[in-house]
C-alpha cells in the first residue's frame, strides 16, 4: 500500500514540476536561480544521506563525483551540438545525464571496493583524497578546458527537469531505504559487527549505498552543468563536498525530509544575508555552529514529526487559567 501511495505521489509531483515550469518566464531571473539551485542542492544532499545517513559512511568528496557528472553530460551535449528549445535535444540530454551519473557510479565503484573496508577518520580521509585526485585530473586535461574552464555549454536544465529529477531521487531512496537493502544499510550503521554476525555483507551494502549515491550526485552535476553553462574545477573542490555534508548533519543523518528542508534553508540562507555583505559568511557560521550545539542531532533528529512540525507552526498561545490575571 505503502509503495503503490509512493507512485501516486511520485507521478503528482511530476505533474506538478510541469505545471509550475510554464510560469518560468513570470519569475525573476534572481529568484529562479536561487529556486534551482536549491533542487540541486536537495539532489546532492539526499544522495550524501544515502551514505552518510543511512549506510553510516562518513564521506568527504561527494563534490568529485558531482564534477564528474558535469564534465561527462557537458561533453556529450557539446559533441552533440544540443541547442535549447529543440525537441529533439531532450532525449539526447536524458541520456547524458544518465551518463554522467554511470560515470560517477563507476568511479564511486572502483573506489569503494578497497576504501569501504575503512572506517571512520580512516574512511573520511580517503574520500575527501578522491574528491582532490578528480578535480586535480580535470584541471589537467585540456580537451576538458583545464584550469579555464568548460565553455560553451547549452542550457538544457530548467525547472522541469531539475524537480522532475529531484522528484525521482525522494522516490528512489525513499523506497530503497524502505526496502530489504534498506534493512541492510541501517543493520551496518547500527552495528557493523553485529550485522556482520547474522550474516549481512557490510562491504555489499555499503558499495551500493556509495554506488547509489555516486550516481545521483553525478546526475545533479549534470544538471548543475547546463543550468550554469560553464564549469571549472574550482566549484568542485573540499568546500563543495563542506557544504553538502552540512545539508546533512543540520536535517539530521537519516532523515529525508529534515534533510530536504536544511537544502533548501541553507540555499537560502546565504542569499538572504547579503543585505549585509560583509558579515554575511561570518553570520551563516555563526549560526550553523549555533545550531549544531543547540541540536547536535540535527534540526529535525533522525526523523521528522510532521504532524508535531504544523502543531508547532500554527500553534497559539494558552488562554490565561481561571482566576489568573
Amino acid at each position: 500500500m505503502k509503495q503503490h501511495r509512493s507512485k501516486v505521489y511520485l507521478l503528482l509531483a511530476l505533474v506538478a514540476a510541469g505545471i509550475l515550469s510554464k510560469f518560468e518566464t513570470s519569475i525573476s531571473p534572481y529568484y529562479f536561480q536561487i529556486i534551482i539551485y536549491i533542487g540541486i542542492n536537495v539532489i546532492l544532499a539526499s544522495s550524501l544521506n544515502l551514505i552518510n545517513g543511512f549506510a553510516g559512511q562518513f564521506s568527504l568528496g561527494h563534490a568529485g563525483f558531482m564534477a564528474l557528472g558535469a564534465y561527462t553530460s557537458a561533453v556529450i551535449t557539446s559533441s552533440l551540438h544540443l541547442t535549447p528549445g529543440s525537441a529533439a535535444s531532450y532525449p539526447m540530454f536524458a541520456a547524458a545525464l544518465i551518463a554522467g551519473g554511470l560515470v560517477a557510479s563507476i568511479f564511486g565503484l572502483l573506489v569503494g571496493i578497497p576504501s569501504l573496508r575503512l572506517k571512520g577518520d580512516y574512511l573520511a580521509i580517503t574520500t575527501l583524497g578522491l574528491g582532490e585526485i578528480i578535480r586535480v585530473i580535470i584541471q589537467s586535461l585540456d580537451f576538458l578546458g583545464a584550469a579555464r574552464g568548460f565553455t560553451g555549454i547549452a542550457k538544457l536544465a530548467d525547472f522541469f527537469w531539475v524537480y522532475a529529477v529531484v522528484a525521482v531521487v525522494i522516490f528512489t531512496i525513499a523506497n530503497l531505504v524502505r526496502s530489504t537493502y534498506g534493512k541492510g544499510f541501517l543493520a551496518v550503521r547500527d552495528d557493523e559487527i553485529a550485522a556482520e554476525a547474522v550474516g549481512v555483507d557490510a562491504t555489499r551494502y555499503k558499495i551500493v549505498a556509495f554506488i547509489t549515491g555516486a550516481f545521483f550526485a553525478g546526475i545533479a552535476g549534470g544538471l548543475y552543468a547546463h543550468f550554469v553553462t560553464y564549469i571549472n574545477p574550482s566549484q568542485f573542490g573540499f568546500l563543495r563536498s563542506f557544504e553538502i555534508i552540512v545539508m546533512v548533519v543540520v536535517g539530521g543523518m537519516g532523515n529525508i525530509a529534515g534533510v530536504i528542508l536544511a537544502a533548501a534553508v541553507l540555499t537560502i540562507l546565504p542569499e538572504a544575508l547579503r543585505a549585509v555583505a560583509q558579515y554575511r559568511m561570518v553570520l551563516y557560521a555563526f549560526l550553523l555552529i549555533v545550531i549544531m550545539i543547540s541540536r547536535p542531532q540535527g534540526l529535525f533528529g533522525a526523523k521528522l514529526d510532521w504532524g508535531r512540525l504544523w502543531r508547532w507552526i500554527g500553534r497559539r498561545p494558552s488562554p490565561p487559567a481561571e482566576g489568573k490575571a
